[in-house]
């Protein structure tokens, strides 16, 4: 994680990483926000451009943490955590428990639903 270099829209949003697999960066692993993996590992510009079309779009889909079934919005992803709450409360702006997953997801603890 110390050595993944930022990728970023013309905005400045960080649309994801670039994690080095060699020490020349002559192959990387495009990871979305989330840490997770992009496809597979590829060159510099291919997996800039792969990160810039993914964007952040999939960060409005709902979630399964650690194959429970009840479905989860993203409602903070930084490197202090990403932070989870049941989808059907937080769409009806009610009051919901709030659950932190360690940044980036490595495990995979998140799959979408």
């Amino acid at each position: 994680m110390q050595e993944w270099v930022r990728v970023t829209r013309e905005d400045g949003e960080t649309v994801g990483w670039l994690e080095p697999l060699d020490a020349g960066y002559e192959r990387l692993l495009p990871r979305d926000v989330l840490g997770h993996p992009a496809g597979e590992p590829t060159e510099w510009g291919e997996g800039e451009e792969r990160l810039q079309e993914i964007g952040l779009r999939h960060l409005a889909e709902e979630w399964l943490l650690d194959g429970a079934p009840t479905r989860l919005a993203l409602l903070e992803v930084s490197p202090q955590g990403i932070v989870v709450a049941p989808a059907l409360q937080t769409k009806a702006l009610a009051p919901a428990e709030r659950m932190r997953v360690d940044w980036p997801d490595l495990d995979g603890r998140l799959r979408r639903a």
